[in-house]
């Protein structure tokens, strides 16, 4: 079901009035899947981060965390939740898309889950090529793609297929498919990938 969201602050709003669907509560059961067969740690940026979910789960495997979101509140709540863990990452409240020159090439990873559904369609070339800039040649985006069927949004839907043309120019795809690795609730609508950035690009 498509979100009252129509301006920038009405993210805030739903973290502040908790009204948050898209929450789990929890890191994605992809994310986790993918984590428990010991990827190499590297520096990575989660756009979207939110309650910093997937960003803590990613630091308690050893990774050099960035979660990145615009609405304060989530920022603050993901920062207390970390602090209360005692792990090291950092939160940046920001627009993915006007983050700064020091985070041009700067990662190993991007972590895609949640973000890419949310912003408006018109947007996803910004997003491709913004994943794109961060990353250092050869690293990876690894994305839960929330690939529904419902009309309108956010989240917004999208495909296996339209990922595939999207990224493509500028990545190489070495891993796309549904996902056996979902809350019930997504169930067949959840597309877990993991994209290459190509070198000179």
């Amino acid at each position: 079901m498509p979100l009252p969201i129509e301006r920038p602050a009405d993210w805030d709003t739903a973290y502040q009035n908790a009204k948050t669907p898209w929450d789990l509560g929890k890191p994605a059961p992809a994310l986790v899947a993918w984590l428990a067969g010991k990827p190499t740690p590297g520096r990575v940026a989660v756009p979207g981060c939110g309650r910093g979910h997937d960003a803590l789960a990613l630091a308690e495997a050893g990774f050099e965390v960035t979660g990145i979101d615009f609405a304060p509140t989530a920022i603050a709540t993901a920062r207390e939740t970390a602090a209360s863990r005692h792990l090291q990452l950092h939160f940046e409240q920001s627009d993915f898309f006007a983050l700064g020159p020091e985070h041009t090439g700067a990662y190993d990873y991007v972590f895609e889950h949640t973000c890419y559904c949310a912003i408006p369609p018109e947007r996803r070339d910004d997003y491709v090529a913004t994943a794109a800039r961060l990353l250092k040649p050869g690293g990876k985006l690894v994305a839960v793609f929330f690939t529904h069927k419902e009309p309108g949004g956010p989240p917004f839907a999208t495909t296996e297929a339209e990922v595939r043309e999207r990224f493509g120019c500028l990545f190489d795809i070495a891993e796309l498919g549904t996902t056996e690795h979902s809350v019930r609730s997504r169930r067949g609508e959840e597309t877990f990938g993991v994209l290459v950035r190509r070198n000179g690009v």
